[in-house]
């Protein structure tokens, strides 16, 4: 049952980041500083290569963030929001921020970034604990 919550909570939170990037893809691209062509649209094809990376990188986290709240005996739901939101809040997102920083990347592209690290552990927390 376990892996099932894991895999529910990856499903849920990938479903936000894309619906999340759709709304965002303008700014996103623009923060970013993606080339695009003389219609707005990016340069060159990623294919499905990065669907692909980000599906397993939800499933890897949801699976810590499972384990990381077996040990801390998060039950609730909303235990799992408080748990979900502090580690996009507190863990990814200053990490990408500093990556960010020494990339020289825009400050939008983290504040872009870190509601979706937020959102998704947020996500993600809630449906862990909600079976």
């Amino acid at each position: 049952m376990e892996f099932l919550n894991v895999i529910v909570a990856a499903l849920a939170a990938f479903a936000f980041g894309a619906v999340w990037y759709m709304s965002m893809s303008k700014a996103w691209i623009a923060a970013a500083e993606i080339p695009v062509d003389a219609k707005g649209k990016p340069q060159g094809n990623g294919g499905a290569m990065p669907f692909v990376v980000g599906l397993v990188a939800m499933v890897i986290v949801a699976g810590m963030m499972r384990h990381v709240f077996a040990m801390s005996g998060l039950a609730s739901v909303g235990q799992g929001l408080m748990g979900g939101s502090g580690i996009g809040a507190f863990l990814i997102t200053p990490w990408v921020a500093m990556n960010y920083a020494f990339g020289m990347r825009k400050p939008a592209l983290t504040l872009i970034d870190g509601v979706n690290s937020i959102v998704g552990c947020t996500i993600m927390g809630a449906m862990l604990n909600a079976f």
